[in-house]
């Protein structure tokens, strides 16, 4: 299996947010967002985040 790049861009306040999540875990930013992504109701979460989105926005 072959491995690709994801690069990000976020503002300050997520970063630090990110990087106190991970430091309560022992882990670095990197890990913590590999493991969210792992986890397996991550597709479901995701979803819900996106409808709720398109709730608040008007989309649907």
């Amino acid at each position: 299996m072959g491995t690709d790049v994801l690069s990000l861009r976020m503002d300050r306040e997520l970063l630090e947010r990110l990087r106190e999540h991970a430091a309560r875990r022992g882990m670095s930013v990197q890990d913590y967002v590999v493991r969210t992504l792992m986890r397996d109701d991550f597709d479901q979460r995701f979803q819900a985040a996106v409808e709720e989105t398109e709730k608040f926005y008007g989309v649907t």
